[in-house]
């Protein structure tokens, strides 16, 4: 395979060579919402949750739900985390096309695991609450946090094989795609068919746009907003329309990378650079170099997909801004309200879940296909650092919380109770899942270096 053919960026070697200090971000906005849950500041924080977000344009009001202007948390939860789905939908559409999920052989594994990791914790959650409003929560454990994941891979450094690392993110990105597709299915109002049926029909639009090279991200970012605005309408839960809009995105470049140089390059041989006048204080070009460098700018931004484009504008918004300030305004658990019986009800059941659901369903459904040889182990990769991935696909958190907020209902008081048992159990499954995956591979982990 020549050079030329190995520049497309395999997403997953991106994302999980990338270091994940974002997550520091996100563990310390959930420290700090605890705190102020727990504290003499405890009013003022629940208070600021409630806080409606008003933005007019005329008489029409955006960020409404059922003609109620949206609090804090729900612009959060129903408005910024759809953009979250919008890159999560972003690198599952890469996956599928180009990366670890492109073929069945390559796929077959992590998405055994994932399956595993995903029926497991739900049977290990109606063990404990199979009845009542308690079990709409089933679901919660199902999510691994691939952000927390990958950091704890971080901190053993080199020690842990690419192809480890890999194999945690596809899977993790098949689990996203699991949660997807039970909040469609299970956490949605009743339907509005009228709103429903304009956004697929805008999703069409901008698909066959798409398909006909259009590079204007400002196009898909003002489509992408309505069809949002149509699924806020419809009943089906908002979040769903950014994982749609994603899939419709181009992922191929307008112009070939054999065409990119060789107009670079004829660029390059034209743009003179003696001409340039230049002193400490100021450059200035000629007509025909400031054309010319118009040119290769315009070249630049063709070379790139607007799939791929939007991933990396969006990414640092969702990583350092999104997912802390939902991690602030979600983990605010208090602990006052919890009772010493209760802790045996949905905190008991999600703590199950995350930490010997996912454990005991990703291993044991690798286990079985490996075993029966459907599929292959990845280089590096022993049953014992297996069990330890598995470990850490319990590190639930991010998707894990946005799922509880989706089952109990919020305006009740027993809602409200069970939603704050189920962050309590989400806290404690994912912190013992990454100490205790943190330790088990630093102990069977080889002590050689791999290379990225």
């Amino acid at each position: 395979m020549n050079r030329i053919n190995r520049i497309p960026i395999r997403p997953l070697r991106r994302l999980v060579i990338r270091k994940p200090n974002a997550s520091l971000l996100l563990f310390f906005a959930t420290v700090i919402a605890m705190l102020l849950a727990n504290s003499p500041w405890a009013s003022a924080y629940h208070e600021m949750l409630s806080f409606p977000i008003q933005f007019n344009i005329g008489n029409w009001e955006v960020f409404s739900h059922g003609g109620r202007t949206m609090s804090m948390l729900e612009f959060v939860n129903d408005a910024l985390m759809a953009v979250f789905f919008f890159v999560i939908g972003l690198e599952i559409k890469q996956e599928v096309l180009i990366g670890e999920l492109s073929s069945v052989r390559k796929a077959m594994l992590p998405v055994i695991a994932a399956l595993g990791g995903m029926v497991v914790p739900v049977l290990f959650y109606i063990l404990i609450c199979p009845t009542g409003l308690e079990a709409r929560g089933a679901a919660i454990p199902m999510a691994t946090d691939i952000a927390f994941a990958l950091a704890v891979l971080a901190s053993l450094g080199k020690r842990v094989p690419l192809s480890v690392r890999i194999f945690l993110t596809a899977l993790a990105v098949v689990d996203d795609i699991g949660g997807i597709i039970v909040i469609a299915l299970f956490y949605s109002g009743h339907i509005a068919y009228h709103s429903l049926f304009v956004s697929l029909g805008l999703l069409a639009v901008i698909y066959l746009v798409g398909k006909m090279r259009v590079h204007y991200m400002l196009f898909y970012y003002v489509m992408g907003f309505f069809v949002w605005l149509f699924f806020l309408e419809s009943g089906i839960h908002p979040t769903i329309a950014g994982v749609l809009v994603a899939f419709t995105i181009p992922a191929r470049s307008t112009i070939d990378l054999n065409d990119f140089k060789h107009d670079m390059k004829a660029y390059m041989n034209v743009l003179d650079m003696t001409e340039v006048k230049h002193s400490d204080r100021a450059v200035v070009y000629t007509p025909a170099q400031i054309h010319t460098l118009n040119n290769m700018h315009t070249l630049s931004n063709k070379i790139v997909s607007p799939l791929q484009a939007m991933v990396d504008k969006l990414h640092p918004w969702v990583s350092y801004v999104i997912l802390p300030l939902f991690a602030f305004v979600n983990a605010g658990v208090t602990f006052g309200d919890i009772s010493l019986q209760s802790l045996f009800n949905v905190p008991l059941a999600v703590f199950l879940g995350l930490f010997f659901g996912k454990t005991l369903g990703i291993y044991l459904f690798s286990y079985v296909v490996l075993r029966f040889k459907v599929c292959g182990m990845p280089n590096g990769m022993t049953r014992k650092v297996l069990f330890g991935i598995s470990m850490l696909g319990g590190i639930g958190f991010t998707v894990a919380l946005f799922i509880a907020n989706l089952s109990f209902d919020l305006s009740t008081v027993e809602g409200a109770d069970l939603l704050n048992q189920a962050k309590l159990g989400v806290f404690a499954g994912s912190l013992l899942s990454g100490v205790g995956g943190y330790l088990y591979l630093k102990h069977v982990l080889p002590k050689r270096k791999f290379s990225a």
